[in-house]
């Protein structure tokens, strides 16, 4: 048996025992109705029992072989969910390569589902009843049928056949069904190893026997026995020997990741089953290739082949040269599949352990949890045994104390990660009692150690509070840490029960621990911090039941203490949190937290208020001391003004005179100016808040719309400052109350706030686009902001992009919620290329969202981008600039990715490229030519730029715009050939065309999209390079002359996309470093004499981040895994359009655009 399986030409009945084909039509038997679909049906109902359905197949193969091996190719044709069938004729006659074409041309293309991909309760145990059937035929067939060189060569033959097909569903039915035959080849091959070894034991035993009591005819039995055994052992072994050349070495690295997946799963049970033939290095490798798919589908089918192995103490001491080799691979497969540490010991190195301990830190959830449980039982396993009978020690004295500090150790040691929420997450469901142990962390930090005992520095203090704040955390809110997480999950009865239960704990134990951990760490800002968090966890009823008023006095008093004494803003932000927690309606103790609340900031207003009148008395002659205690008093106004509602004391009279005389005086500290623009800036959204909730007086519209308004101004005026961080704050909040105050507050029923809408003025958007040209737009060499050290420096430049992207994007959403024009966009996009790396993805969500609003006018905008970019070259390099320089160049390439923009669905984005190519050409020929009469137009190289887009126009459109640049040309402009005329030349020949070289055309809205399910799912094939397509033409009789006939024309019917084709259609010369990326010819006989267009593409190398989707090849490889980068838009599906393309808009279409 080859590779590929044998299958020549053969007659019916040439090795059958009755060769009866007369009473069958077109594969089915006659007297029995259609038998293969019986089969068929079987299989997929899965009610009756398989053993009986093989036996019935068996007889009738015994009866007439042909036939019943035409019933089972036909199976498995269906199966694949092709509605073609094998006839006697094309069995007799035909080559397996032969048949395979012809079924791919029958093949259904209405759906790109098939059985084995199908939803619903009927298809919902067609796999497992697929694989049963050929687990049990070959069972059933092990001792006589599989040996008889004529059924099993077919079928193998068959299937290696179809796995190689283009056709997704016959290679993913074929793989699955080889691999299964072959899975059950290795329980016939095991078997028959195992009769041989009896038979051999046998056969010594009798030999050994003295010459009296020896049989010498048992001997010839056995001897003969043996024989048979090996025969058949060697063609078993044939036989597998062809699957895996056949089907496994291709299909183990297909596109499709679930064709992948059920090879390396089905390995792994060869491997498991029939160790002494499968598990060595021939077959290892291929899992351990397998091992960095890009699929985590794929490479959790690895892990869990190894996990048997592994496991397995016999067979991991087979794997140490795959251990060796695969040392990533392995360490990778301990971590997630948590392999016995028995098993590990001497197979991981401290250094390979080191290296699972830190997966704790993934964002992988099931790889962190699997880790945390690796890193628990080697670090945490060991604990200190108590004694029988004696007192259950608490505290620093538990046996917790040590695993508590080893965590801490652990989680400091860790250079590379500071995020303690994530190794909590990742130890919590192994060693939730340890991480619950609170007492012992309070006591660890309050009580003094013990004799001997080493204490925990400043560093450990601060890790264990970080990390006792995370239990706290995961305890009461019960779900991961941010990025963790798989979406909300419906908590059972028994978490809700532990939950409400830790929360308790929580409360009672930290209620009480909190003042005094307050009180001893109040000085250090980071452990306040995190301290101050946690009353959000508490379940403020127990203050109330458990009779902790007291305690509650004492968290009050050293909160006020904390804001007393701190100016940090992270923990004034805290103690405002633990406040606005505290102060809840629903509990009794809300008055007594309220008036606490209230007399703190009775004395910062008071204090505020009298500070601020002696600093703006005092003026110039101001000392330091006296701005630190205005600012220092304003911060913590600030940080409770966040998160509670001081509209009771009148900040904004206070904060804007301050914000007046800093600007008629311009020597206000700059900390001083950004708190009272952001306190200034809560107050107008606290009141706006209030009028929001219910019916609202005219009088308190009419101040909140004079103080917004009066404070827009006042941000405007200090968007001049000569302080970066001022204009940079200035900005942000002009940003936010434009967005908030624009037409779109009224929506949802508000009405009632239209008089405080607000539109900016010209001159505001100006000077908001200015800051952003002047502060985003700007080189990191240009950031004054740096400091000296290479670690600090690149740190700083970092944060110092975050922030610019910040401010981009408060610009850009002015832009796409219509509060700013959209023209403006022009000064952003046009930086797209030059600034990819830091802002390309927040311009491209620009540019897509806007499209979304109005196509026309973001073409508009796009053609006025390129156009200021190409005024900006001539200023730079005059009209006699050459237009190979890299400034040129530049603007060609950017839009070229514009063009990729607009995707391939012409018919939706037809008025907004024609407006484009309008614009563009009348700005091509809008100057005179500074050479004078004869020469070109000043702007006439833009048609070079132009026609990146001419491929985006229909073909009739490609006419119409042809006629419009012909009105703007003289008879004289027609017949120059010199270089500088060049671009009007390649601009007209784009639009000249025709058909040959233009995109096909793809099915718009106006079409059935949803006709199709395979056009969902599969990406559309190409053309071959190099083969023109013939063009599309009008049926007869019709007519359309305008865009609207298209609109209210029915769309006849259309022959779906060829998606698919035979191997054996593939050019076997074309090679894949040539440029050729996956795409196959089509099908040499279309319908209707359609077919599809080539589509062009740009380079030979690999794809660029902006071309068109590409149709995957089968087998993949370093050139043929690309991802598909698109820009901006979603390439699903292509469809063929009969009659849009040769649609002919009318002459004046650009002047109605206009109108």
């Amino acid at each position: 048996l080859s590779q590929g399986g044998k299958k020549g030409k053969k007659a019916i009945g040439d090795k059958g025992k009755g060769g009866k084909a007369a009473g069958r039509i077109n594969g089915h038997h006659q007297e029995n109705g259609m038998e293969n679909m019986m089969l068929f049906e079987v299989v997929k109902l899965g009610r009756s029992a398989m053993q009986s359905v093989v036996d019935d197949w068996i007889e009738s193969y015994k009866h007439d072989r042909d036939a019943a091996l035409l019933d089972l190719i036909n199976f498995f044709i269906q199966c694949s969910g092709c509605k073609g069938v094998v006839s006697a004729e094309m069995f007799r006659n035909m080559q397996n390569s032969e048949i395979i074409r012809r079924m791919t041309e029958e093949f259904d293309e209405d759906s790109g589902d098939y059985p084995l991909t199908i939803a619903g309760p009927q298809w919902k145990k067609f796999k497992s009843s697929f694989c049963e059937f050929i687990s049990v035929l070959v069972r059933q067939c092990q001792y006589s049928i599989i040996y008889d060189e004529y059924m099993m060569d077919t079928v193998i033959s068959l299937l290696t056949g179809l796995s190689d097909s283009q056709v997704r569903a016959f290679r993913h039915t074929s793989t699955l069904a080889a691999m299964k035959l072959m899975t059950a080849l290795v329980n016939v091959a095991l078997n028959l190893s195992i009769n041989m070894d009896n038979t051999q034991r046998q056969y010594e035993a009798e030999r050994n026997k003295i010459v009296a009591k020896r049989a010498n005819d048992r001997l010839e039995l056995l001897l003969q026995k043996r024989k048979e055994l090996q025969e058949n052992q060697d063609e078993i072994e044939n036989m597998m020997n062809a699957i895996f050349k056949g089907v496994f070495v291709h299909r183990y690295r297909d596109s499709i990741a679930e064709i992948r997946a059920i090879c390396i799963e089905e390995i792994g049970v060869w491997m498991k089953l029939y160790s002494d033939a499968f598990l060595n290095d021939s077959y290892l490798k291929y899992v351990g290739w397998t091992m960095h798919d890009k699929q985590g589908e794929v490479r959790l089918k690895c892990l869990t082949a190894l996990q048997g192995l592994y496991y397995n103490r016999e067979l991991n001491a087979r794997l140490e040269l795959f251990t060796s080799r695969f040392k990533v691979s392995t360490t990778l497969s301990s971590s997630v599949l948590c392999s016995p540490c028995s098993s590990t010991d001497e197979v991981l190195t401290p250094e390979d352990c080191e290296s699972v301990y830190h997966l704790v830190y993934s964002a992988h959830r099931p790889v962190a949890v699997a880790a945390g449980e690796f890193l628990y039982k080697k670090l945490f396993s060991q604990r200190e045994p108590e004694e029988e009978g004696a007192p259950k020690r608490r505290g620093r004295q538990s046996p917790n104390a040590n695993l508590i500090k080893t965590t801490v150790f652990f989680f400091l040691e860790s250079e590379l990660h500071e995020h303690a929420a994530y190794l909590v997450d990742s130890l919590w469901e192994c060693g939730a009692e340890l991480l619950k142990d609170w007492e012992c962390m309070i006591s660890l930090l309050l009580d003094d150690p013990l004799p001997g005992e080493e204490a925990l520095t400043d560093r450990q203090e601060t890790a264990l509070i970080e990390i006792m704040l995370c239990t706290v955390r995961q305890a009461a809110e019960c779900h991961p840490p941010v990025g963790r997480g798989t979406g909300k999950r419906v908590m059972t009865a028994k978490e809700k029960k532990t939950q409400l239960d830790d929360r308790t704990k929580i409360t009672e134990l930290f209620a009480v621990a909190l003042p005094p951990l307050l009180a001893k760490y109040a000085v250090d800002a980071e452990k306040v911090t995190n301290l101050l968090l946690l009353p959000q966890f508490f379940d403020l009823e127990i203050y109330t039941t458990g009779r902790l008023e007291k305690h509650l006095e004492a968290l009050l008093r050293q909160i006020k203490e904390i804001v007393e004494k701190h100016t940090d803003t992270e923990v004034l932000e805290a103690c405002s949190k633990t406040y606005h927690s505290l102060c809840n309606e629903e509990f009794t103790i809300f008055n007594r937290v309220d008036i606490a609340r209230s007399q703190l900031l009775d004395e910062l207003v008071d204090k505020f208020t009298r500070l601020l009148e002696d600093f703006l008395r005092e003026g110039e002659d101001a000392d330091e001391d006296d701005a630190y205690q205005v600012l220092s008093t304003l911060k913590r106004i600030t940080a409770f003004h966040n998160a509670h509602d001081l509209s009771g004391w009148d900040l904004f009279t206070s904060n804007f005179k301050l914000l007046n005389t800093g600007i008629e005086n311009g020597d206000m500290p700059e900390q001083i100016v950004i708190h009272s623009l952001q306190c200034t800036h809560y107050v107008i959204l606290w009141q706006l808040a209030k009028l929001s909730e219910g019916s609202s007086r005219k009088d308190d519209l009419v101040t909140l719309r004079k103080q917004m308004r009066a404070f827009c101004m006042m941000c405007q005026r200090y968007l001049t400052n000569v302080n970066t961080a001022v204009k940079e704050q200035a900005f942000t909040i002009l940003c936010d109350l434009l967005l908030i105050f624009s037409h779109q507050m009224v929506s949802g029923g508000r009405e009632h706030l239209e008089p405080l809408v607000y539109s900016p003025e010209d001159s505001l958007q100006a000077e908001l686009l200015t800051f952003i040209l002047n502060h985003v737009f700007i080189d990191q060499d240009d950031d004054t902001n740096s400091t000296d050290g290479q670690q600090d420096d690149e740190a700083v430049k970092i944060e110092a992009l975050h922030k610019r992207r910040n401010l981009l994007a408060a610009y850009c959403k002015l832009i796409i919620y219509c509060v700013v024009e959209m023209k403006t966009g022009a000064d952003i996009f046009k930086q797209y290329m030059r600034y990819y790396n830091d802002y390309g993805d927040i311009i491209k969500e620009t540019m897509s969202k806007t499209r979304q609003i109005d196509k026309i006018q973001c073409a508009k905008t796009l053609i006025l981008s390129l156009q200021q970019l190409f005024n900006e070259m001539l200023s730079d390099l005059g009209h006699g600039f050459d237009r190979s320089s890299s400034a040129f160049c530049g603007i060609k390439e950017l839009a070229r990715r514009f063009s990729l923009t607009f995707g391939l669905d012409q018919v939706k984005t037809r008025d907004a490229i024609a407006m484009l190519h309008k614009d563009g050409i009348e700005f091509a020929f809008k100057d005179p030519s500074p050479q004078g009469e004869g020469g070109p137009p000043l702007n006439l190289a833009f048609l070079d730029i132009l026609s990146e887009f001419s491929s985006k126009l229909m073909r009739q459109d490609k006419r119409t715009v042809h006629m419009y640049l012909e009105r703007f040309m003289t008879f004289q402009m027609a017949l120059q050939r010199e270089d500088c005329w060049l671009p009007l030349i390649s601009y007209r020949n784009s639009l000249q065309a025709g058909g040959d070289d233009d995109t096909m055309s793809v099915m718009s809205g106006y079409s059935s999209r949803g006709s199709s399910v395979r056009s969902k799912k599969i990406k559309p094939p190409v053309a071959t390079v190099g083969t023109p397509a013939p063009k599309r033409k009008l049926p007869e009789g019709t007519e359309v002359k305008s865009v609207a006939d298209v609109k209210t024309m029915q769309t006849p019917v259309m022959m779906p996309s060829p998606h698919l084709t035979s191997t054996a259609m593939r050019d076997p010369k074309r090679s894949r470093d040539d440029g050729y990326m996956g795409v196959y010819p089509l099908p040499h006989e279309q319908p209707n004499g359609v077919s599809i267009s080539v589509c062009s593409r740009r380079g030979t190398g690999l794809m660029e981040e902006d071309e068109e989707p590409i149709v995957e090849d089968v087998m993949m490889s370093s050139e043929g895994r690309m991802d598909d980068l698109n820009e901006g838009m979603d390439f699903d599906t292509m469809d063929i359009d009969l009659v849009r393309n040769d649609v002919e808009i009318k002459s004046n279409f650009f002047y109605q655009i206009c109108l």
